[in-house]
């Protein structure tokens, strides 16, 4: 028998795109991510000053949206098939999540390319959590259990499983079946 605290799901599918600066293209960024999730993109802002890459304190210079529950799995299944479901197994981190690029957006499936957003690429990045995880967020935080933490193979697995992924090898990316 199975144990249901053990069980592991999406608690979050983050998609970011950095422009490096504001203006024109930071919009085309919160269109395209509009038009990818059908959700609200907020604006993330600059907290250092970088004086050669024109960068001050409080510019706005790239946007980011935050799926969860069921629209999460809906974007993610989209998006791991703009990569062909294969991801690299160093893109896994010792947590349990895992982050990708996608060069393109109209590598996408049902994404259309738009004239006025022009080619812009993304990156997504997918939290995972098992039930109990919300310990870390109350009033009074509680310690996760090494027991209880998702490692990186079962985040692998429960890829693979869920969505039908190919985990590959650095230096295979570009090897097609």
């Amino acid at each position: 028998m199975e144990n249901k605290m053990k069980e592991i799901s999406i608690e979050k599918v983050t998609l970011n795109i950095g422009v490096g600066e504001s203006g024109d293209r930071l919009d085309k960024a919160v269109k395209l991510l509009n038009k990818i999730t059908g959700a609200k993109p907020v604006k993330t802002k600059t907290m250092k000053r970088i004086p050669t890459w024109s960068i001050r304190p409080k510019l706005n210079i790239a946007t980011k949206v935050t799926l969860r529950k069921k629209k999460a799995e809906e974007v993610l299944s989209k998006l791991l098939n703009a990569i062909e479901n294969r991801i690299i197994r160093n893109k896994f981190d010792n947590n349990g999540n895992f982050s990708f690029g996608i060069k393109e957006y109209i590598d996408i499936p049902d994404v259309e390319y738009d004239v006025e957003i022009g080619i812009i690429g993304l990156e997504v990045a997918v939290t995972l959590e098992r039930p109990g995880y919300s310990i870390k967020r109350r009033i009074k935080k509680a310690h996760i259990g090494k027991k209880h933490k998702i490692t990186k193979e079962e985040a692998m697995e429960f890829i693979k499983n869920k969505f039908n992924v190919k985990i590959i090898e650095k230096g295979e990316e570009h090897d097609y079946e």
